[in-house]
């Protein structure tokens, strides 16, 4: 088994929820990127991009992502805008770890996350946003993913055993 998973996907996928299901499934840590931010800066993410806009908040989170992802042996939850940095892009590409895209549709999405003041990019016309920065995303996810799973009405216990499943057929 890899000492390194990650997760990738859209806000709403549930990228937090499985990842944690999945490190527990497996014995292994787990970390989330956007959570780190906010231990590191003292801040939550959407007062950096209030305070200081995106361009302050992707160069901290590529240097976050790039930290853990070259030092963190666990299971790994990306922020979703992450995979779309050209470097974030690079690290994952050549990758000898799954890079597991968690895909969702916008139901469950707007379920999940209700579109909450909390995810910065979404803001204004939430629903409209999130498809827009879907299609914007979509190809990105995919290109980098050595697998996609899908967590529309599945508990996220019930989608980690589906990665487990698909890591240890591709060993």
């Amino acid at each position: 088994m890899s000492k390194k998973i990650v997760l990738i996907g859209p806000p709403g996928a549930g990228k937090t929820s499985i990842g944690k299901a999945l490190s527990k499934e497996l014995g292994m840590q787990f970390i989330d990127s956007d959570a780190e931010i906010e231990r590191n800066t003292q801040k939550k993410i959407s007062e950096i991009f209030v305070d200081q806009g995106e361009p302050v908040f992707r160069k901290i989170e590529v240097e976050t992502v790039t930290k853990i992802l070259s030092e963190f042996e666990g299971v790994i939850a990306l922020g979703g805008g992450a995979p779309i940095n050209s470097a974030i892009q690079e690290i994952l590409i050549n990758a000898q770890y799954p890079v597991i895209f968690i895909d969702v549709s916008i139901s469950q999405a707007a379920n999940r996350i209700g579109f909450n003041k909390d995810r910065p990019l979404l803001l204004i016309n939430p629903r409209q946003q999130w498809l827009h920065l879907m299609s914007e995303r979509r190809p990105i996810y995919e290109r980098l993913a050595t697998a996609i799973v899908s967590s529309d009405n599945h508990k996220p216990a019930d989608v980690a055993k589906t990665i487990t499943e698909k890591i240890a057929s591709k060993i």
